[in-house]
This record gives C-alpha cells, structure tokens and sequence, in this order.
C-alpha cells in the first residue's frame, strides 16, 4: 500500500492520545471491508480498548458484514466527531482514519469484556444494561473485534465562538 501524508500539517493530528481519545468518545465508527474487489461501507456502535488497542462491536449471527469479515479481514475506518459548519463556512470536526484486522470473538471471557467496553462507552446507564444480559444471550452475540495496525488524524481547529452541539 502506498503512503500519503496530510496535506495540511496544521491540521493534522500526530499525538496518539489524541486519537485514542476520539476513538474512545465518538459513538459510531465506519469500517470499509472488499471482497472481490468490491467494498463495503457500515458504520457500527462500538467500544475501543485502548490497553489493547483494538475495536469491539456487536452485531447480527448473517448479514453481508460478516461474509465480507470472513474472506477478508483487512479494515480500513473512520471515526468522526462532527462539529458542523462554522459562521464563516468552514467545516470543523476531529476525525481519525485506522487500518486493522477483523476477527469474530468466541472466548466466552472475551466477549463479556467487549460488551462491557462497547456498553460503558455508549450508555448513559452501562450497570443497568450490563446486568440484564442472560448467559444465554451473550453465547449467542456475535461480537467483532478490530485490532488496530495504523492510525492518522486530522482536526480543523474550532474558532472560539463555535460549541459543540
């Protein structure tokens, strides 16, 4: 795979916390998967682990996902938090693009620690949630894991009148 570099190194992010930190506070990622040289985009609620730098997200036993995972686990993603459009129609935001590889989960252990790390990043009340989960039901979830291989950000910088919405 060639190398790119940002354009606009005043924008550009180089800090790896910083990263990490919009991976672990945006509420969706997209992930792009190829099979037979045909790509496929989904955007997917997930929970980063930051010790072990890597992605979980849940998701359906069938579905055109999943195929895709299967014959090819490279991942190319975004996460994107959205700011929207400045007074002077600019457009601020924080992204971070991520390379990395697909695997589905069926450690028992492993998947209650990504339903617990997707839960607590994406709940306002992950106890509650957390403790209606049956043994039963977390057998049956199919629970995605991406371990990441390359990260790279790029943010336009907010002026000082602009707020998050």
């Amino acid at each position: 795979m060639s190398s790119f570099h940002v354009r606009r190194k005043d924008r550009e992010i180089t800090n790896p916390d910083e990263m990490r930190q919009v991976l672990k506070t945006t509420n969706y990622i997209t992930i792009a998967l190829a099979l037979n040289n045909e790509p496929y985009l989904v955007s997917l609620s997930h929970g980063y682990d930051e010790a072990k730098n890597c992605l979980y997200f849940h998701c359906a036993p069938e579905g055109k996902k999943l195929v895709y995972a299967q014959a090819n686990p490279l991942v190319w993603g975004q996460a994107l938090l959205d700011y929207g459009v400045t007074d002077d129609c600019d457009y601020a935001y924080t992204s971070v693009h991520f390379s990395g590889n697909l695997f589905l989960i069926t450690d028992l252990a492993e998947k209650w620690h990504a339903l617990q790390t997707i839960v607590y990043q994406s709940s306002q009340t992950p106890k509650e949630k957390l403790a209606k989960v049956k043994p039963e039901k977390l057998l049956k979830l199919v629970i995605g894991r991406i371990d990441l291989t390359s990260m790279s950000g790029k943010k336009y910088l907010m002026p000082p009148d602009l707020t998050l919405r």
